[in-house]
């Protein structure tokens, strides 16, 4: 009876250290080949609708999702007071071609130049920006390929590349000020990476969360 347990003993412990092995190789073999982070998300660039004078909105005929392309007529403005070679600048243009995800601007209202009235993304040039931490970006290069998920997706892989590395922290552009007090706590700071990605068919969406690994070896 003792010797089946001491048996029974043994086995459970060299399954625990097989287990605890196995459990070591694996972070090591992602931490050798893998920069990872969980700190990424799909981005775009966030491109502003708004009228170039000021006056009253006559009309403004799009509607959140509305593809558009570039230059075309968005809205109008009452043309008062301006002469005929002007009266360009009271029509509303796209800036560019993509999809409308915010509309916010309200036919009768008296708008400004400056004031957005909507927001265009191009779905065709999303990208992902992945935080990384400081203590591992010199591992970082451009052009190494990356694998992308995202959570929009489960069990969806897409594929990219390392575009480009940002040249300062996040923290750099916090509106908050850097402590000057007598207490100091150190953090890791993270720098922004850009990856270009292939979405496929996918409708992915600007703003969801996604997950990297960057492969350096």
């Amino acid at each position: 009876m003792n010797g089946k347990r001491k048996k029974l003993i043994f086995s459970i412990l060299g399954l625990i250290i097989l287990a605890l092995m196995g459990i070591g190789i694996y972070y090591w073999y992602n931490n050798a080949y893998y920069v990872s982070t969980e700190d990424a998300r799909v981005d775009g660039d966030l491109v502003k609708v708004g009228p170039q004078i000021s006056g009253k909105l006559l009309e403004f005929d799009i509607d959140e999702g509305d593809k558009v392309i570039k230059d075309q007529i968005l809205g109008r403005q009452e043309a008062l007071n301006l002469p005929d070679s002007n009266i360009d600048m009271s029509v509303i243009r796209a800036p560019i071609s993509g999809v409308v995800i915010k509309e916010q601007g309200t036919v009768g209202e008296m708008v400004v130049p400056g004031q957005t009235l909507a927001i265009i993304v191009n779905p065709d040039k999303l990208y992902i920006t992945a935080n990384i931490e400081e203590t591992k970006l010199n591992r970082v290069k451009e052009g190494q390929l990356v694998d992308v998920s995202i959570d929009q997706y489960p069990g969806v892989k897409f594929t990219g590349k390392v575009k480009s590395i940002g040249l300062a922290a996040n923290s750099t552009f916090s509106l908050l000020p850097s402590t000057t007090g007598g207490t100091f706590t150190k953090t890791v700071q993270r720098i922004p990476v850009k990856i270009e990605f292939d979405k496929g068919d996918y409708k992915v969406l600007p703003g969801t969360n996604a997950v990297v690994k960057i492969h350096i070896k």
